[in-house]
């Protein structure tokens, strides 16, 4: 229920998924209150580093999503970084709410294709309680985006719940269903580990639009026509990655969220669209430091809800 940050300080090297440029990244400390700040060490301003600060509370950096195509991309001062989603997830399944992020390009580390290394380098790394209260996103009524067949609802509830429907033509994907109160364990033990996917008839579509250029079969799932070229790590790993990255583009509000979000065929531009909407309905949520106690621990609960309990509304 307090705030924390990760105790020392994180490095790592990879490839960005899109850019297919070697990416240097840096995760330190921040103190209590700052929440999370990205940095692009390869770009210098007079006034100081440029940096991008998250949160419904605003910052200096004012970041916004500018792109949700295929990647969550923030924008703000002149400047960009993308894919963050991953690694916000990350953030939000550990319970970092404060951290300095330092990339030397525009783009995070696509790692595996999944959050997965980010918390093993969290927990090594270690969490530092800061005695803080933490905020909780509380809904009070729920707020709802929708397009033609896609639909992003979020009502409210007494803990962080998500329900998560796709529905591919693909044979080898068609329609997943998942549904799962988040908490530390349930986050990292079946949702973390899930991996970005993608179609190997759009890959040469996404190459010619300059992304995708430092995909592989190392950092994603790629469905041929007769099925994944990967061995898969779950046998729904494609709806379990499309919660994670739910997960992450919510993290962008810079509060943990008390609700149940109901997702069908949405996507980063849906969930775009629900933060967008979630800022102009301000009366739809209040910012709050006690919740009940299925919000505080919700691994009682979860262990008592069936895996696959679908959505009751």
């Amino acid at each position: 229920m307090t705030q924390r940050t990760v105790r020392t300080r994180i490095d790592v090297v990879g490839v960005g998924l899109h850019t297919g440029r070697k990416i240097r990244m840096e995760v330190l400390p921040a103190a209590a209150d700052t929440g999370v700040q990205f940095v692009r060490t390869d770009m210098k301003r007079k006034s100081g580093e440029a940096a991008l600060s998250l949160g419904v509370t605003g910052g200096s950096g004012g970041a916004v999503i500018s792109r949700a195509d295929h990647a969550t991309t923030l924008s703000g001062d002149g400047f960009s970084i993308s894919t963050v989603e991953h690694l916000m997830a990350a953030f939000r399944g550990l319970g970092v709410d404060n951290a300095v992020v330092r990339l030397s390009d525009a783009e995070v580390p696509i790692m595996d294709g999944s959050a997965a290394p980010f918390v093993y380098l969290i927990k090594e790394a270690g969490l530092k309680d800061q005695g803080v209260p933490r905020r909780f996103i509380q809904m009070k009524r729920p707020v709802t985006v929708m397009d033609g067949d896609r639909e992003v609802t979020i009502y409210p509830a007494d803990h962080f719940r998500v329900t998560y429907t796709i529905d591919f033509a693909h044979a080898a994907i068609g329609r997943q269903s998942l549904s799962r109160s988040i908490d530390e364990r349930t986050f990292v033990n079946e949702l973390a580990p899930a991996r970005t996917f993608c179609l190997l008839k759009d890959v040469q579509v996404l190459r010619e639009r300059g992304l995708a250029l430092g995909g592989s079969l190392a950092n994603a799932v790629v469905v041929g026509d007769a099925g994944p070229l990967n061995d898969l790590r779950f046998h729904d790993e494609f709806v379990r990655h499309k919660a994670l990255d739910l997960i992450g583009d919510l993290a962008l509000l810079g509060h943990p969220i008390v609700g149940h979000v109901v997702a069908y065929k949405a996507g980063h531009e849906m969930n775009s669209r629900l933060l967008r909407q979630l800022m102009t309905d301000r009366d739809a949520w209040s910012l709050v430091t006690k919740v009940p106690v299925a919000a505080a621990a919700p691994a009682a609960r979860a262990a008592t809800q069936s895996m696959g309990e679908a959505a009751s509304y």
